[in-house]
């Protein structure tokens, strides 16, 4: 069955918030005009507004950026049932910087994804690398995070953004109104307290797979 063109335009929508981008920062990544997915792009003047369809130039860039196939597209239009997946980025390591834009989501290309029956906007799922919470989390496991969980405490296990682009996978030692201690499980890395104005966004690990 053909799409219909607010099928096509859906699509897109869920593609850019399956890659966790906006749609100017779809179109960017594929090398397009920042406003080719604009919702001002959709309509043509007329009463009633004609509507303007992506060309297929468009389409094809988009899909070979993010690995998509046609039948995916077309699974995102129709809201296909079946596990959706989050980004899967390539690593949550202390003192080093992660795949984040400035606004503290997710960026660049040839991410994997991991099956999630029930994603939102606020999950994400990182690869560990490096041995600091080792043997909690090992070389190679993958953690689910909800960068909007609010209510942290200690003894969470948590991955923090901090302003100066380091992803750091800890657990919360400590916390006050200024600052936030973050520990690691293997004694060779000590505590660290980081300034709560440092911080991004700070989220609780939901799942591990090991």
């Amino acid at each position: 069955m053909p799409l219909s063109h607010a099928q096509i335009w859906t699509a897109i929508d869920r593609l850019a918030r399956r890659e966790g981008l906006s749609a100017s920062a779809l179109a960017r990544r594929a090398g397009l005009d920042a406003t080719s997915f604009n919702p001002s792009k959709r309509f043509g003047p007329g009463e009633p507004p004609r509507p303007r369809w992506p060309s297929t130039e468009s389409l094809t860039r988009i899909l070979t950026v993010t690995g998509l196939t046609l039948g995916d597209f077309a699974d995102l239009a129709h809201d296909a049932p079946g596990p959706r997946t989050i980004p899967l980025l390539g690593m949550a390591q202390a003192g080093q910087d992660g795949f984040f834009d400035d606004a503290g989501l997710p960026t660049g290309e040839g991410w994997d994804q991991t099956e999630l029956p029930l994603p939102s906007d606020s999950l994400l799922s990182l690869r560990i690398t490096g041995d600091s919470m080792a043997p909690l989390y090992r070389e190679g496991d993958k953690v689910i995070v909800d960068r909007e969980a609010s209510d942290v405490r200690r003894g969470d296990r948590v991955v923090v953004r901090t302003t100066g682009g380091e992803t750091l996978a800890k657990e919360i030692a400590s916390l006050t109104a200024k600052s936030v201690t973050l520990a690691s499980v293997n004694p060779a890395y000590p505590p660290r307290a980081v300034p709560r104005g440092d911080i991004v966004w700070m989220g609780r690990i939901l799942w591990v797979s090991q």
